[in-house]
């Protein structure tokens, strides 16, 4: 499989469009991903975000555009060249989908023996060092069940880099933690892409956090893109849609009640319904 060695971008993402039964998730989005940067994928809840990077990893097929990772075509190539490209690829899902019959160890073992054929000692090396570098060399023993939510995502952090990835996407990785946990998991985000120098696209509404490590972000609304560039940027927008994301507006061309007939028609006149 080819690489290319562009220093830009490493995803483009032209004309995208996709959709679920007859409602638009996407209309011909169109974005530049670049290599070796933190990129955030902010927007309101129900946007798609999650949607995109199942879109970027192939789980899903897009209704039109396309999507290419050093100039190969996700939708486009073979099946393998397609698991291949997957294993360039490392996940941190939200709720951390650690296997809860498996050890912290085993966790972050797991796809180094599916997808090398390392001896047992490399192995062993190669989760100890990851597990060092989220901080939980010492939990290696412990079952899921006996992690906090911030120790059980830097677990699933851990495993999503043992690989050694060229790009990581975390989904939500600040939800549902407390303060500590979340300055720990902005930490070593940011460390680690610098470490190892890989791709980090964050999927995020927590806009605190991911304003702090974000080189660039891409703000999504109504199947587009509605504003990029870097946070500063965003800081200054002067969009109603955009300010009203950025500052935590509770009404503004999103609406604070879902559409429906006048309350005092509701109200007087159900009758007639």
């Amino acid at each position: 499989m080819s690489v290319n060695n562009s220093p830009e971008s490493i995803i483009d993402i032209s004309a995208l469009s996709f959709s679920r039964g007859t409602r638009q998730i996407f209309r011909h989005v169109d974005m530049k991903i670049p290599r070796g940067k933190i990129t955030a994928i902010m927007g309101p809840s129900g946007t798609g975000k999650t949607t995109l990077l199942k879109l970027i990893g192939g789980q899903l097929r897009p209704d039109g555009g396309h999507i290419e990772i050093d100039g190969l075509d996700v939708h486009g190539i073979s099946r393998q060249q397609l698991f291949t490209l997957r294993e360039r690829m490392g996940m941190l899902f939200q709720s951390g989908a650690l296997f809860t019959d498996m050890s912290v160890y085993e966790n972050v073992a797991f796809p180094i023996k599916v997808h090398t054929k390392l001896p047992d000692d490399m192995v062993r090396d190669i989760v100890l060092l990851k597990l060092q570098a989220v901080g939980l060399r010492g939990a290696r023993d412990l079952m899921p069940s006996e992690l906090s939510g911030g120790m059980a995502r830097r677990v699933a952090l851990a495993r999503a880099i043992a690989l050694d990835p060229d790009i990581v996407m975390y989904d939500e990785p600040f939800t549902g933690q407390d303060p500590i946990a979340k300055g720990v998991l902005v930490k070593l985000i940011r460390q680690i892409n610098e470490a190892l120098g890989h791709t980090s696209i964050i999927v995020s509404h927590d806009i605190q956090e991911t304003m702090s490590i974000a080189d660039n972000i891409f703000l999504l609304s109504d199947g587009e893109v509605i504003a990029s560039g870097s946070p500063q940027e965003l800081l200054s927008n002067q969009t109603e849609q955009v300010k009203q994301f950025m500052q935590g507006l509770p009404d503004g061309p999103v609406p604070f009640h879902f559409s429906d007939d006048d309350v005092l028609e509701d109200l007087y006149f159900t009758e007639e319904r």
